[in-house]
Order: C-alpha cells, then structure tokens, then sequence
C-alpha cells in the first residue's frame, strides 16, 4: 500500500510538473509572436494600422495553435485571470494557481526577451509606451470580460474543444476593435513591459492595466454563468 501511495505522488508530482512547464513554455511563445510580429509590423510598414493588423494575425494563428497543443498538459490558460476563474469554477486546484501564475508570468518576461535577441535589440529592455486614459482601460475590461465570457460559455456548452477556434476569433477581433488593442492578460502585459516596441508598455501603465483585466475576468465569468444554458455540443 505504501508502495503504491508512493508511486502515485510521484506520477502526480509529474504531471504537475508537466502542467507548470507548459504553461510557462505556452507564455513564453505567445510573448515571443505578440512582440516579434509587432516588430515585424513597423518594419514592414509605417501605417500603424497594417502593422497592427499583421500583429492580431500572428497572435491569433499562434494562440490557436498553442491552445490545440497544450490544452492536454495544461489546460492552455497562458493568463493569471484564466486559471484563477479555473479555480473559482472548481477545474484547477487552489494550490496549483501560484505556480500557474508564477510560470506565466517568468515565460512571458522570457518570451519578451527572445523576441528582442532576434531583432537584434537588448533581451530586456523596458518600453516607453504608456497606455492610459479612461477610454484605453475600458477597452482593457471589455476585451478581458469577452475573453472569460467565451471560455467559461464554451466550457459550460460542453463544447471546449472550440476553445482553439474560439478564444483566437474574440482576441483578434478585439485587436482591432478595442481601443486598448486587447492584452486580456496580467502575465503578457507583465511580459510586454521588457520590449520598448510597438507591443510594449510602460511600466507605470501596467497596475490600471491588470486592475481593468481583474474587473474584466469577473464580468465574463459572470456573464457565462448568466447566459449559457449548458449543453452538448457535437
């Protein structure tokens, strides 16, 4: 009996270990196509608006990829306000959310960082860009209640293994239409600081930033509770 509690602490410490690493290697990605298409962008063109545009198109074809890839280990969360709302419902351990957060965020400055080395710009550096006023952290609460909004409606539908397509058409549509360009995400805004690039942001920007994110998670959350009548989906 000992012996197979032991074994059986040993497999769940691995996977585990696998979830966390996962997590930090899926941040770390999505930081590292957010800020290197954002550079590409401006290096293509000066129009702020094409450059904006080959930017959502990067992420979303990425984040949809990282999603399919990942989910088995991880669930794919990438975002401190996805796994806390995945603890709230009852999906992910309270004792694995530290670690969650703790591997998104390292992945994400980590992301940043890789992104800079390839264009030849210090690993870390930070951005200039400040992102305020009322209308930008707006924006910031509506592309992040959507983005909760879609996950937990899909989840809820029995219908997760959308969240691929899904969570990739809100983002990218929210790239374009939310005046924040929609970051949805403490640990990629934490991430996006290390980058003075067309994606960065300032430092002094990033506490309304993630205060707007936290507010926005609860919005969706509870707008998933209120509108989804839970069904399978085939």
């Amino acid at each position: 009996m000992a012996e197979s509690t032991h074994v059986t602490s040993a497999v769940t410490t691995s996977v585990r270990l696998r979830s966390f690493a996962s997590e930090f290697i899926g941040t770390l990605v999505l930081v590292m196509v957010v800020v290197g298409s954002g550079i590409m962008g401006t290096r293509i063109s000066r129009d702020t608006g094409i450059a904006l545009g080959l930017n959502a198109a990067s992420t979303v074809l990425a984040l949809g990829l990282l999603i399919w890839l990942l989910a088995p280990a991880s669930g794919a969360h990438f975002n401190p306000v996805v796994s806390a709302a995945m603890v709230w419902r009852g999906d992910l351990p309270l004792r694995d959310l530290g670690p969650y957060v703790v591997s998104q965020s390292a992945g994400a400055i980590a992301g940043a960082g890789l992104a800079n080395l390839m264009y030849g710009a210090t690993a870390f550096e930070v951005s200039a860009t400040h992102r305020d006023g009322t209308g930008v952290l707006i924006g910031e609460v509506v592309a992040t209640a959507g983005l909760l909004w879609v996950i937990c409606s899909f989840i809820d539908r029995g219908a997760g293994g959308w969240i691929p397509v899904a969570v990739p058409a809100w983002i990218g549509s929210a790239y374009l239409f939310t005046s924040s360009t929609s970051f949805a995400n403490p640990a990629v805004t934490v991430g996006r600081i290390f980058s003075d690039s067309f994606a960065g942001i300032a430092p002094a920007s990033v506490p309304a930033f993630a205060i707007a994110q936290c507010i926005g998670a609860g919005i969706g959350i509870a707008a998933a509770r209120f509108t989804t009548v839970k069904e399978s989906v085939t």
